[in-house]
């Protein structure tokens, strides 16, 4: 996080990274507790209000308490302050009034912006963006997501590096010198080349990981199971449904291991996770919970997550959990779709959950099918069977229902339908193993030998 001109003794944002690179949050630093929070309204944006109910949010997600708010109406931007002067001077008097030891504005500042406006407050200025990636960066745990983050918050960094240590010297020596660069624009120049530097190697190490992820990929794909992803806005219940599939479709002592972290709690999940479920008698599918989308996501963020992201646009089906019980849920909707078309997703098949339908006032709207939508409580664990049968639905063309007949020598087969596929009988007779099944097209064409009949769906 930035610091004004002249309380962080020409400290720049490079300085805070540590020895070994990692980048230091505000959680082994020292996170400020008061925050008043700024909006511009330019009439353009149908979600401002929501917008900034939604920053409030995600200051308490960073564990800081919102003490103010401030908004202007104005149809221009003001290229030097973001807000009008007058306004700005406004800030600066609230700020003090309410001993607010940061502000935050709700869009991304440029540079000059931000320099200027920490000037003029003598106040932490924060942005939306710089907001978002402390949190991500308290979220994260597993090692591809601290180098994703480590990696958009680099590439955020890096632009604003200029004029962020304004107490430092920015003139050169004397005419006469071979140089004219002062210690001030020497510092930002090693400062720079050491931020660049490490952003390369998080860029190398992301690329060993994504090459892992692309092999475990590639042997899900080779077993033809369907890939069903769970996508939508923030704190949608997308992990409490994944959750309650695994308690209703896992055999007891795996059913604990096998659950995600699911907290009311903004960007509670940032890495994907793998699912196989597999009710009995039933089509397994490979379920997958993902980072949750928001408004005005950033645009560095989606690129660093890309490779995570990558499991939604392979995947066969799409499901966008929804929190139903949210008024502002067809906004949610909408930041969710052009999210996805954003990272390449755009075409993949998609059915919708309206989760958290309990919260409605209105009695018997759930469980409940309409169309490609379904409304369910992954709380409650109600209407899950409804869902599976939706998402088979959906996918119904990728899969056959055929009877096998295969010989004894050839129990590989049978092994691999029972864990790939939907074995609905099996019978050892004479002739061999005689199985009636639901598979995948590819496994349809690969043991196209041994079908005996196929059922008309």
């Amino acid at each position: 996080m930035v610091r004004p001109a002249g309380q962080n003794g020409g400290r720049t944002e490079a300085d805070r990274y540590g020895e070994k690179g990692q980048y230091m949050t505000e959680s082994n630093v020292e996170r400020p507790g008061r925050a008043l929070l700024v909006g511009l309204d330019t009439g353009e944006d149908s979600f401002f209000r929501q917008s900034m109910e939604e920053l409030g949010n995600l200051a308490e997600a960073c564990e800081m308490e919102p003490v103010g708010t401030v908004i202007q109406k104005s149809r221009e931007v003001n290229q030097a302050f973001y807000i009008g002067p007058g306004k700005v001077e406004e800030v600066r008097e609230l700020a003090e009034e309410l001993d607010a030891d940061l502000v935050i504005f709700d869009n991304a500042l440029t540079p000059s912006q931000l320099r200027n406006l920490q000037d003029a407050i003598g106040r932490a200025v924060m942005d939306r963006t710089t907001l978002i990636l402390e949190i991500f960066a308290t979220r994260a745990k597993t090692r591809e997501a601290m180098l994703q983050v480590e990696c958009a918050r680099l590439q955020y960094i890096l632009p604003r590096l200029v004029g962020l240590g304004t107490a430092l010297s920015r003139q050169g020596g004397g005419s006469g010198s071979r140089s004219n660069k002062g210690a001030g624009e020497k510092k930002l120049e090693l400062d720079r080349r050491r931020l660049e530097a490490r952003l390369a190697e998080c860029r190398r190490e992301l690329k060993e990981v994504g090459e892992k992820r692309m092999t475990q990929r590639k042997l899900r794909e080779q077993a033809g199971i369907p890939r069903v992803a769970l996508v939508g806005y923030t704190n949608a219940g997308k992990s409490t449904l994944l959750n309650a599939m695994i308690e209703a479709y896992s055999r007891g002592e795996e059913r604990e291991e096998r659950k995600v972290m699911a907290k009311d709690m903004l960007f509670a999940t940032l890495d994907t996770t793998v699912r196989r479920i597999a009710p009995a008698g039933r089509q397994p599918i490979l379920l997958s919970d993902t980072v949750g989308f928001i408004h005005k996501l950033p645009h560095n963020l989606v690129e660093a997550f890309r490779s995570t992201l990558e499991e939604t646009i392979q995947a066969d089906l799409l499901v966008i959990v929804v929190d139903a019980s949210d008024e502002d849920h067809r906004e949610q909707i909408r930041v969710t779709r052009e999210t996805l078309r954003e990272i390449g997703a755009g075409n993949v098949p998609v059915i919708y959950a309206y989760n958290k339908a309990d919260r409605y006032p209105e009695e018997g709207l759930y469980p409940r099918v309409q169309g490609d939508r379904i409304y369910l409580s992954a709380l409650q664990g109600v209407g899950l069977q409804e869902l599976y049968d939706l998402i088979l639905e959906t996918l119904s063309d990728r899969f056959r229902e055929c009877e096998m007949l295969l010989p004894y020598q050839r129990g590989d087969v049978v092994s691999a339908l029972n864990e790939q596929g939907a074995v609905r009988e099996q019978e050892y007779t004479e002739q061999g193993i005689r199985l009636r099944v639901c598979c995948s097209i590819a496994d349809y064409n690969r043991y196209r030998e041994y079908i005996t009949k196929v059922e008309e769906s």
